[in-house]
């Protein structure tokens, strides 16, 4: 189940901030890219000026697999955000790799959602300008 938007009101739009931007230009080629240290490897999302880790500046952005399992999950049965439409779903993906991202399951019922469940991303083209990442089940 995506999230069905009401078009009686205006779609909430992300902001793209300077430091996501490697993020957001993975997504408009359909590529999960995430925030990765040049120095010492360690990966960081939220994206963040400087290593976490390491605190190097050196930061670079790699494709990751887009596959993982569901870490935790909320459904709302009203709605937070006048221009979707309840119920829906927002997941607590946590991705091979080890980050996790919060995104909205499609083709998953909230009752079918699973702690542990085979996910992987997918890219829905919202709007002609925005395309999210979300994921279906395995």
């Amino acid at each position: 189940m995506s999230v069905e938007y009401n078009k009686e009101n205006p779609m909430p739009v992300p902001t793209r901030y300077f430091d996501y931007e490697g993020y957001w230009k993975g997504i408009d080629e359909n590529k999960l890219t995430l925030q990765k240290c040049g120095d010492c490897g360690a990966w960081c999302h939220q994206p963040q000026p400087m290593c976490p880790d390491c605190h190097s500046i050196e930061r670079k952005w790699e494709e990751v697999s887009g596959k993982g399992t569901v870490y935790s999950w909320v459904t709302y049965h009203e709605s937070q955000e006048p221009s979707f439409k309840a119920p829906y779903s927002v997941v607590l993906v946590e991705l091979e790799e080890g980050m996790r991202l919060i995104s909205n399951l499609v083709d998953v019922k909230p009752d079918e959602i699973e702690i542990g469940m085979k996910v992987e991303v997918v890219f829905d083209k919202i709007m002609d300008e925005i395309t999210l990442p979300k994921f279906k089940k395995v």
